[in-house]
């Protein structure tokens, strides 16, 4: 099933985004920081064989969107406008959000800021309380080294940007971040980690969108008991385990599987129960 490549404008930017699929339920799933909506493309091809209409949006400063370089632009609650702006945009009233990492945390910030518009979440790998001092020690060194030695990492990313790009989206999406030029890398970063990262515990639990939460453990970054605490607190919570941080990339089937029931049981209206 071929992809289709569209834009829309939203906060003075062109947003790129594709859609697989041509069915009437909308499900928008987005990428991690640095990364773009290559590495989603093997879901959004099972899930519009199965019948859906599958959105995968580039945030700014990612992917074949816009790049600016002000920090500011790049807050994960700015982004949740982006992505309802994608929705008024394909003139849908109700989507399934998610996303994996950022695009995870983007999703909850756009079912606090407009619940009535989300049908449901898929959420892997949030980043929430316990993931932000192994993610300030990651990402901090990262933007010191884009803003000092921006030349040698320049060079860098200009020969990464040389390698032939793969037929696997996911390891596109992995060059694509290899690639990504130091001023943009060190905007991102910036806006990312002096904004807001996850809605706060009270906007958390009172949200009422059925919500899958995949997660894995051995994972500073993304650790399990983040997701363990985010499914018990919701309303309507369920935890699917993965075995590993890749295998909805390279290993796909069992967890795709998960997720097309859950898609497939919260557009016919079926009750999900509280993992809580």
């Amino acid at each position: 099933m071929t992809a289709t490549s569209h834009s829309f404008e939203s906060r003075g930017h062109r947003h790129a985004y594709e859609l697989h699929g041509d069915g009437d339920q909308l499900f928008v799933y987005l990428h991690g920081l640095l990364m773009d909506r290559q590495m989603n493309r093997a879901l959004a091809e099972t899930l519009a064989a199965a019948g859906y209409q599958v959105a995968l949006l580039d945030f700014l400063g990612h992917g074949d969107s816009d790049k600016p370089l002000h920090a500011g632009s790049y807050r994960m609650d700015a982004y949740a406008e982006d992505v309802l702006a994608l929705l008024d945009h394909l003139g849908a009233d109700q989507a399934v959000v998610g996303g994996v990492s950022l695009g995870a945390d983007v999703s909850l910030h756009l079912a606090v800021a407009a619940p009535e518009r989300v049908r449901a979440l898929v959420v892997e790998m949030p980043v929430l309380e316990w993931a932000v001092p192994a993610a300030a020690l990651l990402f901090t060194p990262m933007l010191l080294t884009m803003h000092y030695a921006a030349r040698p990492a320049g060079w860098v990313t200009r020969q990464m940007a040389r390698i032939p790009r793969t037929g696997n989206g996911a390891l596109n999406s992995v060059l694509a971040l290899l690639s990504s030029p130091p001023e943009v890398v060190k905007a991102v970063l910036h806006g990312i980690l002096t904004g807001p990262v996850a809605p706060t515990v009270e906007e958390r639990r009172a949200l009422e969108a059925p919500t899958l939460v995949i997660a894995h453990t051995r994972d500073l970054i993304h650790p399990f008991s983040d997701a363990e605490s985010l499914t018990n607190m919701l309303p309507a919570g369920q935890l699917a385990p993965a075995r590993s941080m890749t295998e909805l990339r390279l290993r796909p089937a069992r967890l795709t599987r998960q997720i097309v029931a859950f898609v497939d049981a919260v557009w016919a209206g079926e009750p999900v129960e509280s993992a809580g």
